[in-house]
């Protein structure tokens, strides 16, 4: 059975794609959900239509993604941990914790956009990725002093 997605599924495919399922894995997950709707010529030609739509979205919000990374590289943030022996954190920073220092710097920064491999438990300068959209990152420094 062809149907369109609507919204990406991992496994599956992105917006827009035309694939094909089996009919109960349709019928029982893709349509209650709103994933996905029967392929016709009809439903295509709205797919296309809200294609265009999305790409001129995508378009705008990357722009002002580049803006915002732009003042993100000039931004530093300082946070305060108590410290044990050796320069070594009383628990760590995380990504959350990133996030809600940039928050109350006034931007707009999702702790799931904060490009964290794992939480700094040490004194130092880091540089930290913050993934604003897709293919637009800035870079953060992130002091990590004593306090």
């Amino acid at each position: 059975m062809k149907v369109i997605l609507l919204r990406p599924v991992k496994g599956l495919g992105a917006t827009g794609q035309t694939v094909n399922v089996k009919p109960g894995f349709a019928r029982n997950y893709l349509y209650p959900n709103g994933l996905a709707v029967p392929a016709s010529a009809a439903t295509a030609r709205e797919m296309e239509h809200q294609k265009r739509l999305i790409e001129t979205k995508i378009v705008q919000e990357r722009k002002t993604a580049q803006a915002d990374a732009q003042r993100l590289t000039e931004v530093s943030c300082t946070i305060k941990r108590h410290v044990a022996e050796e320069e070594k954190l009383f628990g760590s920073v995380t990504a959350r914790d990133i996030a809600d220092e940039l928050n109350a710097q006034g931007f707009q920064v999702d702790h799931t956009q904060v490009a964290l491999d794992e939480p700094i438990k040490f004194l130092g300068v880091y540089q930290v990725p913050v993934k604003l959209v897709q293919d637009v990152e800035a870079k953060v420094k992130v002091w990590v002093v004593a306090q």
